[in-house]
């Protein structure tokens, strides 16, 4: 019994390795490798960014790959066998169906542990830092941040026009100081470069020979000033806090959790009202706002937790999907699981599209999937071990 199981196992593992790195690939190319290869092919950054940059993606696409993975290795491993009569051989034996598959679904077990670790902390973190590294190499490459011959108004009380950008090389800048929605003064150089800091995300412009003419309600003063360099700060432009902030879908678990416990402290006080009824209506808009600020915070929660439990519904249903199938072909596997996962994902994207509807509770639409998969499943296995 031991030498059966000990094969079964390994031939879902071969196959199972061989469709997550398939899975892997595709689900990399189709998203955010379309970015690295673009900044590679422009020439703004480097292959060691590049491998780095698919190195962090790899978890975060691990985390739809591998319960994929799976669904399809069950399909294609159990159909074979079913297709080779393999499987027949193996009851006529005298073993029952449950306990030839009991590996097969020990081992969903843990790799739902594995894709827990990965959606809960893993995948949310490199997710983070492939953020930051797009950022990092979007700044190094001056050109995508300033645009030739075009007056840039996204710097804070300023105005900036370059001529001609090299990397880090700028040729004729303009800048244009701006107080109180007025010029104030207005410096213009030959050539000059831009530095970025990326601790603390500053952009700071150093100009070379420049001359700086100021202004008072739009007249030249009398005087202007010809400096040898000129350097200019900006900490608020690229660099807003809301583009750095780590996106609520790009939570781990622990701040998630984090995050709500600051909601409910910054919601769970109530001024006192000169009347009971603006106390009551206070406390009313006080849980209407507590709602809807915990809400998007609690699908995410759910999402995490739940779609962690895919791996055990999947192979619940591919076993006996792929033993009832009997066919051995890779492609009838491949397009049996692409419809499962469509179906098992559109409940997914139905609970986050209404992750503004509190009402709806739609953190538990995120279950749904969990439960009627692995209820059918639980069902067609118990139909396949009876021979029905």
């Amino acid at each position: 019994m031991r030498t059966l199981h000990s094969y079964i196992v390994r031939q879902v593992l071969v196959t199972l390795s061989m469709t997550v790195a398939v899975f892997t690939f595709v689900l990399m190319l189709g998203s955010a490798m379309k970015e690295i290869l673009g900044l590679l092919v422009a020439k703004q950054t480097g292959f060691v960014a590049v491998i780095e940059a698919i190195g962090l993606l790899i978890p975060f696409v691990m985390a739809f790959a591998l319960p994929m993975g799976l669904l399809t290795a069950a399909l294609l491993v159990f159909g074979r066998f079913s297709a080779d009569n393999e499987l027949t051989a193996m009851r006529a034996s005298g073993v029952s169906l449950l306990s030839l598959t009991s590996p097969v679904f020990l081992l969903s077990i843990v790799l739902s542990g594995v894709a827990g670790a990965i959606n809960l902390e893993i995948a949310p973190r490199c997710r983070t830092l492939y953020r930051e590294l797009l950022f990092q190499v979007g700044m190094s490459a001056s050109g995508t941040l300033i645009p030739e011959k075009t007056y840039i108004k996204d710097f804070p009380d300023a105005i900036v026009y370059v001529s001609k950008v090299q990397g880090t090389n700028l040729q004729d800048v303009l800048i244009y100081e701006i107080r109180h929605d007025q010029v104030e003064s207005y410096t213009r150089a030959d050539e000059g470069t831009i530095h970025f800091d990326y601790s603390n995300r500053v952009i700071s412009v150093v100009l070379h020979n420049a001359t700086v003419l100021y202004l008072q309600e739009g007249q030249r003063l009398p005087r202007s000033v010809i400096q040898e360099t000129a350097e200019f700060s900006y900490t608020n432009t690229i660099t807003n806090q809301k583009r750095f902030r780590v996106d609520v879908s790009d939570m781990t678990f622990l701040q998630l959790r984090a995050e709500m416990k600051e909601v409910e402290k910054r919601t769970s006080g109530a001024t006192v009202a000169a009347t009971a009824a603006e106390l009551r209506q206070k406390l009313r808009q006080l849980a209407a706002q507590k709602k809807d600020l915990m809400t998007p915070l609690r699908v995410q929660m759910h999402r995490q937790v739940s779609f962690s439990f895919a791996c055990i519904g999947f192979t619940l249903v591919g076993v006996p999907l792929g033993i009832r199938a009997h066919r051995r072909e890779t492609t009838f596997g491949i397009a049996a699981a692409l419809l499962l996962v469509i179906i098992y994902y559109s409940f997914f994207i139905l609970g986050l599209a209404m992750e503004t509807h509190p009402d709806w509770a739609p953190h538990l639409i995120l279950w749904i999937p969990n439960f009627l998969f692995q209820a059918l499943g639980a069902v067609l296995l118990w139909r396949a071990n009876r021979g029905i």
